[in-house]
């Protein structure tokens, strides 16, 4: 299992989802360009010595992403109905998160065939992109463990 961030816009954000992804033996793909100079001490203070457990893949562009990843893609967005702990996962998925001002552009969204989401209250928007990565990832990891 995977976590693909697009265009990430701030370094914190992206080093929880790298201690995150340390957590849950999941490896990192950042399709660029990020929002930052990405680096490692960009994000050391939220990722600590994290980094060092995740298999972390720099794509220069959505195409590149594209051509050079296998498994299906599934995009975490507002514009979903379906609630992620109804998506049955795979253990070769690709957990897709867009930026954190924007999401993904409308022809990532349709490129990409399967969508969940994570239903909130009507007051709010949407949960911080770490946060709702943490959180699908959890469900997807939590199902793959059930199976085996």
């Amino acid at each position: 299992m995977r976590l693909a961030c697009y265009q990430p816009e701030i370094a914190l954000n992206v080093g929880a989802m790298m201690r995150t992804c340390a957590c849950f033996d999941a490896g990192l793909d950042i399709i660029e360009p990020c929002g930052f100079a990405f680096s490692v001490q960009a994000v050391k203070r939220s990722a600590m010595d994290y980094a060092q457990h995740v298999d972390i893949v720099r794509h220069a562009s959505w195409d590149q992403f594209c051509t050079s990843t296998q498994g299906r893609l599934i995009l975490l967005t507002t514009r979903s109905q379906m609630p992620y702990w109804s998506f049955e996962f795979s253990p070769d998925d690709i957990l897709l998160v867009g930026q954190e001002s924007a999401g993904v552009p409308q022809e990532v969204h349709a490129f990409v065939q399967h969508h969940v989401t994570i239903p909130t209250n009507h007051k709010t928007r949407s949960l911080n992109v770490a946060t709702a990565a943490a959180i699908v990832l959890s469900e997807a990891r939590r199902q793959l463990l059930t199976v085996s």
